[in-house]
């Protein structure tokens, strides 16, 4: 059974965006436990560099995810070039205009 090139283009966007919410769900999780880490370590009278470096193997981390997320933008981008070059336009659910999206796309195609 072969895919219609819009259900195609549907279940990817679908995708990419879960993809992007996940990511972003993990950076906040990452965040909130920054910021639980401290403030236990202040609570409960611990010296202000105790866990010092667990903290940092924890930012290390959230640089990773950073990265990652930069890496799933210009994926985003290239699929949303593919769609257009294959089908000629792409499904309005893969990438609904946001406000500065232009000027973040222009900024990751630089980047690369």
């Amino acid at each position: 059974m072969t895919m219609t090139n819009h259900v195609a283009q549907v279940r990817i966007a679908r995708e990419v965006r879960e993809a992007e919410e996940a990511l972003n769900e993990a950076l906040i999780r990452q965040s909130q436990l920054f910021t639980s880490i401290i403030v236990v370590r202040r609570d409960i009278g611990l010296g202000a560099f105790e866990g010092h470096d667990a903290l940092l193997r924890l930012t290390k981390s959230q640089q990773s995810l950073l990265t990652a997320g930069s890496e799933l933008a210009r994926t985003h981008c290239r699929l949303a070039e593919i769609g257009t070059e294959i089908f000629g336009t792409v499904a309005d659910t893969f990438c609904p205009p946001k406000k500065g999206v232009l000027n973040d796309t222009l900024a990751l195609r630089a980047a690369a």
